[in-house]
């Protein structure tokens, strides 16, 4: 065979891409060294990453750089079980970093023709080694992936976390979290776990992130349970109380409290901790010790009055109601 003999159709990743791997190219019977003299100069093929192959002469458009990182990290290396879950069960590797930032359409990420590195999320034992232009980055445990364009992509949170594992400037981290989170594309306290969880939060230039990210994650879901109360024309509870027994101890606070129904809410913006555990022990301590003193005690995420303010508005009244009972 030489590199001007046809072949037959080929497999390719989706209807347009003409990108194809060594493996699929032996499943069509074209050897290693075929495939090699149609990558030498003038041919009609490019090798853009190990193993993976562009069926036409040039330089691999953005989009087609994307899908050869994927195929590259997904087909290159020994199989191991994948560990997560999301729409994508079966992905061995996904989009990460400011590539999968981008997709996710986060503005303070930069555009992806800029990019000269794209970084893929695997498994940590993979045995599988950064090539070209793409990156490799292991996690012991993979996310659950999110199909963007027919790509696997790393959710934006894990994706924040590994871009700002690669930078050292303190206002490029903070410009990328905060506009991140304060055009919805992830909650800050999933942002600052995932900081944790990649042993990220010590580093002088993430703890003051953090640090704004969670205030300015309490001040909006106050705002929207102001709002909560006022729109669902809820009773007028006290705010931000100190609760504690006469002549006794310090309970703790509550950001909202109806004496006379003895029901307060209480807004959870705790962040997940370091070994990606959620800390609802301590709350959980709390709301069983007050509940056992007849207070009824409704637990809201900022996630939860983002999302769903109507359905916290019927939680909020039905306890209202019941305590009433």
């Amino acid at each position: 065979m030489t590199q001007n003999t046809p072949l037959s159709p080929l497999p390719r990743t989706d209807g347009s891409s003409p990108l194809v791997t060594a493996h699929r190219l032996r499943e069509r019977g074209v050897t290693p060294t075929e495939a090699a003299g149609r990558c030498r100069p003038g041919g009609p093929w490019r090798e853009v990453l190990p193993g993976v192959y562009l069926l036409r002469p040039g330089q691999p458009s953005t989009e087609e750089r994307l899908r050869a990182a994927v195929l590259y990290a997904t087909e290159r290396g020994p199989s191991v079980p994948y560990q997560g879950g999301g729409v994508r069960p079966g992905a061995r590797a996904m989009l990460t970093g400011p590539a999968a930032l981008a997709l996710h359409g986060v503005a303070a990420a930069p555009p992806l023709p800029s990019l000269n590195r794209l970084h893929v999320l695997v498994g940590r034992g993979r045995r599988l080694r950064s090539a070209g232009f793409a990156r490799v980055v292991r996690s012991a445990e993979l996310p659950g992936a999110e199909e963007i364009d027919g790509l696997p992509v790393a959710p934006v949170a894990r994706a924040l976390a590994d871009t700002v594992a690669t930078l050292t400037d303190t206002a490029a981290v903070r410009h990328l979290v905060t506009e991140a989170v304060r055009d919805g594309h992830a909650e800050a306290a999933t942002v600052v776990g995932e900081l944790r969880r990649a042993r990220l939060a010590g580093r002088p230039h993430v703890v003051d992130t953090m640090t704004l990210l969670l205030a300015g994650d309490r001040a909006r879901a106050e705002d929207r349970l102001y709002a909560l109360v006022r729109d669902h024309a809820l009773p007028d509870p006290l705010w931000n109380v100190g609760l504690r027994l006469p002549g006794g101890p310090h309970l703790g606070g509550v950001d909202a409290y109806w004496p006379a129904e003895a029901v307060a809410v209480e807004i959870d913006t705790a962040a997940p901790d370091g070994d990606g555990t959620l800390p609802g022990a301590a709350w959980n301590r709390k709301r069983e010790h007050l509940e056992r003193l007849g207070i009824t005690v409704v637990r809201c995420t900022p996630d939860d009055l983002r999302r769903a303010p109507g359905e916290q508005a019927v939680v909020v009244r039905t306890a209202l109601m019941a305590a009433a009972d």
